[in-house]
């Protein structure tokens, strides 16, 4: 019964925490990333206002903007840190992610044209020593030819504000300003980088994109979330399909106890089950017998295991803090992971799934053993009795 309920219980915790994981991060991603990204071959949109109403038109976008992407350095004294900088609109990125909910310090809104603001992640801050109002040099890769020779581009911005999405990548390696300077800074003209668009279903943004493309002009194409971190999530579904597998060989080696518990208990009860055969009892009612003792075994331990694991699973946010505290160490560096909290996302398809599993197993594991019971002879069993 016990091995049964550990098997099973970790069953429930593991996948718990997998679901989480995968929650967490999706959340977090799409906190800081749009469900749809309209761009070109080259990287920049000519007629972009254009292409703008095609994807606002669409029912389910609920809001668009535009953006410019590139990369820079940034520099303050004598810190220098790799940065992605994303040129936005204010007032059209706050409706694409809710960004302001997310600053630490200062306003998205102080981002304002041709002022040079920024505003910056905040490891990123924390790397350069820098907060709001102090003055910090971006470096960026296109050159200008100068009697020295080819030289970078220089332009001092101003901190406006200090966000945190709590995912180290974003944390620490993204800078925005407002689109205007983004687009005089990167030499782009009138052109942008692409339109960002947020639907009212994320789950549908495959099927927007699909119809998107076939609106947008040759050289233009739209691309979703799912195809963005597709990778990851792809790797995810992979790893909680292969635990759950592992750990059922947990339920198997348990499965396995309850053959060896009955085998020994039919070899222990031949002299009874023989006089029981005397009596009158069929060999369909012994089989039952042990089979009835082979199923309890496992019903019981399913349902130990069900319960703790439910439990543990519903509160694991305060069983790790507990543990770390208690050894000293943390599970999970924030520099090292997305999160540095450990989720669990319980879903009643994965408990009813591994008790059905656990059910089905204890109930094979009985048909060897009451078949042999049912097969023993009275007067072979009883001959040295």
């Amino acid at each position: 019964m016990l091995g049964i309920a550990l098997g099973v219980a970790a069953l429930i915790i593991v996948l718990s925490v997998m679901n989480g994981f995968q929650k967490e991060i999706r959340s977090r991603i799409l906190g800081i990333t749009p469900h749809i990204q309209v761009t070109s071959d080259d990287g920049q949109l000519t007629d972009w206002p254009t292409i703008k109403n095609i994807v606002t038109q669409h029912r389910e976008v609920r809001a668009a903007s535009p953006y410019v992407n590139g990369q820079g350095m940034i520099s303050l004294s004598d810190s220098v840190q790799g940065v992605m900088v994303r040129g936005i609109l204010p007032e059209g990125e706050e409706q694409l992610i809710g960004l302001s909910q997310k600053m630490k310090a200062g306003s998205l809104d102080s981002l304002r044209a041709g002022e040079f603001g920024i505003v910056l992640g905040s490891d990123l801050a924390h790397a350069l020593a820098c907060n709001v109002g102090s003055s910090v040099m971006l470096i960026t890769p296109q050159g200008q030819i100068t009697p020295a020779g080819m030289m970078p581009r220089l332009k001092q911005f101003k901190v406006v504000g200090i966000f945190e999405v709590g995912m180290a990548p974003y944390d620490n390696a993204l800078a925005l300003i407002h689109l205007n300077d983004a687009k005089k800074l990167y030499r782009m003209g009138d052109n942008v980088s692409g339109i960002s668009a947020r639907l009212d279903d994320l789950d549908r943004a495959p099927r927007v994109v699909g119809e998107l493309e076939s609106k947008l002009p040759v050289n233009v194409f739209a691309t979703d979330w799912t195809r963005q971190n597709s990778n990851y999530f792809r790797a995810v579904q992979m790893e909680k399909k292969m635990m759950f597998i592992i750990l059922s060989l947990i339920v198997a080696v348990a499965a396995f106890n309850i053959v060896s518990t009955l085998v020994m208990a039919v070899t222990d009860k031949q002299a009874d089950i023989a006089i029981l055969r005397t009596l009158g009892a069929s060999p369909a009612s012994i089989m039952k017998i042990f089979m009835v003792q082979g199923v309890l075994i496992g019903v019981v331990g399913m349902s130990l295991g069900v319960g703790g694991g439910v439990l543990i699973a519903l509160n694991i946010g305060s069983i790790v803090p507990f543990i770390e505290h208690l050894l000293g160490l943390q599970f999970l560096a924030k520099d090292v992971y997305f999160i540095s909290e450990l989720p669990s996302d319980l879903q009643r398809g994965d408990v009813l799934s591994i008790a059905a599993f656990s059910f089905v197993i204890s109930l094979l594991a009985t048909l060897y053993p009451s078949w042999r019971a049912a097969k023993i002879q009275p007067a072979e069993a009883l001959r040295y009795e």
